[in-house]
Parts: structure tokens; C-alpha cells; sequence
């Protein structure tokens, strides 16, 4: 797994014990920060390790230790996730494996305990008390992810175009998901008012007549143009997807893999071919390749036929663009106010994006 995480260290080695004596609730007691201090250790695993790469996201501590990297989901619970005890974490690994094998194949090992032994002390892989349990995965070469090589201009089309393949083949096997036209137009009336509500907090301080401009677009294409998303519910192309896919999740090896889906909520899978086809597309352009649109739609409706209106695509990619910007203040929330001019930025940024593909009808 390469990740691409705020914020990472390099810690050495230092062991963690707990009490001796060890109940049947000692995976509540086992603190967040003694997990993390375990496994941020070289010795804590069972093979040969130089250091270990420590990301911490907004709801994820990573361990890139050697040849592995192991993941554990923090204990919070938001409108949209519940990670807030370990049997739901526990559940929420195996997704997490189960889904990402579909695009990333045995990259994603399994799910692996942390566990208390008779001594009291945390062992990786051990026979003792689950205190968490960790996604463990190969670890990918950061040197060739999709976002890293095409921020040093060093994409080839192919890769791309291979890319398109596996997801286009991926698409074309998926079952249509049993969604109804009203449902899915409903659905993208309520998202962007969302993301309309959210952005135009005035506790954030964004420009609110670009916010309007992106949001009045979308409202009225949706109010104009809502046949072009009703039709692509009769046509069959609403299926379970992979529902993150972005460039840093995306690793140019001979064989693409594409990892990390977004396993939490499968609400938010139940996608467009199109719409995230855009989103790639969108995100590709935010580091400043927009010719990988057209290779991946040019393959994708090569392989299933399929050949979303241009109107469309430009619909998903201002909306893709919005939801990223609200992603993006959304974080001031989280950090205490530590980084508030750089999400900022990046909120004007995508919504500079977005107002660049206002949609026509």
C-alpha cells in the first residue's frame, strides 16, 4: 500500500506492555496511542524491519513497516461511517479486503489481530486477545503512483489507457444496481444542496458568489438536463463501484492496481459509470493532466459501447469538483484551525475547477 496521508514520521523501536492482568474488556482499555506506539516500532514485527513509515489520516493510523503495510480505522462515528468499536472495525476490514481485491487482486492480504498476550504485552499476528484488527497489504512503490508521475509529467498514454481497460472491463461485468430513475436524480439534487449548504458557512470564509455560480449551474441542470441522469439509470450503468478514484489511489504497475475503495458506506458506491470516470478525470486535471479524459472515455466506450454524453461528463466533473471542495474545508473541523489557509486554498481551488466545467444543457 502506498499512501499519501497529511502527515507521516519515521519512529524506532521501543516495546509497549500492558497490565498483567489482562480481562475480557482490555480491548476497550487498550489505548489508541499504545497501538500506535506498538506498531510504530521496529521490533514489534515478526520479520526484519529498518524503520516504519507512520501515516495518520483523518480516520486511519498506516504502517508502512519492509514489504507490508498495515491499517487500523480510528474509533470515531460520523452521519456516514461507525468505526466506534472493534467488532465494527473488525467488519469493516473485511470489506474493506473483499472489496479492494476487486481491482487490486492479492495485493490486500487479509485482515491481521494485534493482540495481548498471557504477559500483558501486544503482540502482531498473536494467538492472545484481539485488542484491533489491521488490513495488512503488499506494500506498493510510491514511484509509481498515478498522482506522483503525473506531478513530474512522467505518464505514459498506455498506462493510462491500461487503467481504462481494467476499470472499463470491471464496469462491463458489474450488475446494474437496482436503483430507480427518481431515486438517482433525488439523490443528486440533495448532494448538491449539500454541498451548497456546507460550502456557504461563513465560518469558512469562501467566496461565496463563486460557491453560488457552481451550485446554481448544477441545480439547473439538473432542473433542464435531469433526463441525461435518468437515462443512464434505464440504461443499466448505476452500479457498485469503486467509489474513491483518485490518482494517489491508482499504482502504474505492469498490471494497474487500483486500491483503497471507499468500503465504509455503500451508499456512496452506488455510482455512474460516468460520474467516476469523471471524477478520475477531474482529479487528473487538478495536477494538470487533462488528456487523461479522453483517453480513459475513448477506452471505456471502446470496451462497453457505452458513450456518455458530453454535457454529462461535464455535469460530474463540476459536481466532483464541489464535493471536493467541501471535502476540503471540511478538514477545518478536524485540525483545529492548525492548517486553515492551506484547506482553504484547496476548497477555492476545486471550486475554481468546478466553475471552469459549469454545465450546459
Amino acid at each position: 500500500m502506498h499512501t499519501s496521508g497529511p502527515r507521516f514520521t519515521i519512529l524506532q523501536s521501543h516495546s509497549i506492555a500492558l497490565s498483567p492482568s489482562v480481562s475480557h474488556s482490555v480491548a476497550e482499555h487498550t489505548s489508541v496511542d499504545d497501538k500506535v506506539a506498538f506498531l510504530s516500532s521496529t521490533d514489534s514485527y515478526p520479520y526484519p524491519v529498518e524503520d516504519v513509515r507512520v501515516v495518520e489520516t483523518n480516520m486511519a493510523w498506516v504502517f508502512l513497516a519492509g514489504p507490508y503495510a498495515f491499517k487500523f480505522k480510528k474509533p470515531i462515528r460520523r452521519d456516514f461511517l461507525d468505526f466506534s468499536t472493534l467488532k465494527l472495525r473488525r467488519s469493516n476490514g473485511r470489506d474493506e479486503v473483499h472489496l479492494n481485491r476487486r481491482l487490486a487482486g492479492d495485493v490486500y492480504i487479509g485482515l491481521v489481530p494485534l493482540t495481548v498476550n498471557d504477559a500483558g504485552e501486544l503482540e502482531l499476528e498473536g494467538d492472545g486477545q484481539a485488542v484491533e484488527w489491521l488490513v495488512k497489504m503488499q506494500r506498493l512503490p510510491s514511484d509509481r503512483m498515478l498522482d506522483y508521475l503525473i506531478e513530474r509529467d512522467a505518464v505514459e498514454h498506455e498506462e493510462i489507457r491500461m487503467v481504462a481497460k481494467k476499470l472499463a472491463t470491471f464496469y462491463r461485468k458489474a450488475s446494474p444496481e437496482p436503483v430507480s430513475t427518481l431515486e438517482y436524480l433525488q439523490r443528486q439534487r440533495n448532494d448538491v444542496r449539500g454541498n451548497g449548504e456546507a460550502l456557504c458557512n461563513p465560518r469558512y470564509g469562501l467566496p461565496l458568489d463563486l460557491v453560488h455560480r457552481v451550485i446554481k449551474a448544477q441545480e439547473s441542470f439538473l432542473n433542464a438536463c435531469g433526463h441525461l441522469l435518468e437515462a443512464r439509470v434505464v440504461e443499466r450503468h448505476i452500479i457498485e463501484a469503486h467509489g474513491d478514484l483518485r490518482p494517489e489511489h491508482i499504482c502504474l504497475l505492469p498490471e494497474p492496481v487500483i486500491f483503497d475503495c471507499l468500503e465504509f458506506n455503500r451508499s456512496f458506491r452506488i455510482i455512474d459509470t460516468a460520474d467516476e470516470l469523471a471524477f478520475l478525470s477531474m482529479e487528473c486535471e487538478a495536477l494538470g493532466a487533462p488528456y487523461v479524459e479522453e483517453i480513459v472515455f475513448d477506452t471505456y466506450t471502446e470496451i462497453t459501447r457505452d458513450r456518455p454524453p458530453r454535457q454529462l461528463i461535464e455535469y460530474y466533473k463540476c459536481y466532483r469538483a464541489g464535493l471536493r471542495a467541501k471535502l476540503a474545508i471540511w478538514h477545518l473541523k478536524d485540525d483545529g484551525g492548525v492548517k486553515t489557509e492551506k484547506w482553504r486554498k484547496q476548497a477555492i481551488s476545486y471550486l475554481e475547477l468546478a466553475a471552469s466545467h459549469l454545465p450546459l444543457c
